[in-house]
């Protein structure tokens, strides 16, 4: 069985950064604007690309990486890394040809049963309506939070409003950087 690991670059409110824009919100790309730039505190990030045995995306995620991540010297093992893209609009000819291998998933479902095969952890980037879906069926193993000293109120939540049975965590890792940053790794307990 595989791990599923959510990781997000989130405001204390639970919000996520839409780094490709949002026209709806007065405010975007606010994780480079709120705190000064720290090398230590995306330490994570290289971490998690090593750790990965694919990319799972929701169809916007999908749509905002795909142009610009192949190309980005940061991100290059995600390019040999299989995707898995949930979208029940998405068709193979809207997907590109340099990323690698890319697979549509279809439902929650389709991703509980990727979740049953063998292989490295399944890392899920971003994808506001994703995470919440996966959180209320839960199949969320664990969370790889950086966590940003900035309020937001409005915005895409990174967690579900629905009345779920709540939730326990357990701290893996928590680190408070010199930039206001949070790194919190969290368990679901089972």
């Amino acid at each position: 069985m595989r791990t599923l690991m959510s990781t997000s670059f989130v405001s204390l409110d639970g919000k996520l950064d839409p780094t490709g824009g949002d026209p709806g919100l007065h405010d975007t790309q606010w994780t480079f604007k709120t705190v000064d730039f720290l090398p230590e505190a995306y330490e994570l990030k290289g971490r998690e690309q090593e750790e990965a045995g694919a990319l799972l995306l929701g169809r916007r995620t999908y749509q905002l990486f795909a142009p610009v991540w192949p190309g980005m010297a940061e991100f290059a093992r995600y390019k040999t890394l299989p995707k898995y893209v949930v979208s029940t609009t998405l068709e193979e000819d809207d997907l590109i040809d340099d990323w690698g291998e890319t697979t549509i998933l279809r439902s929650v479902d389709d991703v509980a049963t990727l979740k049953e095969s063998d292989g490295d952890p399944l890392l899920v980037h971003g994808s506001a309506t994703l995470n919440r879906a996966l959180q209320e069926a839960g199949l969320i193993d664990r969370y790889h939070l950086l966590v940003f000293p900035v309020l937001l109120g409005a915005g895409k939540s990174l967690f579900s409003d629905a009345d779920i049975v709540p939730q326990r965590l357990r701290v893996l890792e928590h680190q408070l950087y010199a930039n206001g940053i949070q790194k919190q790794v969290l368990d679901v307990l089972r």
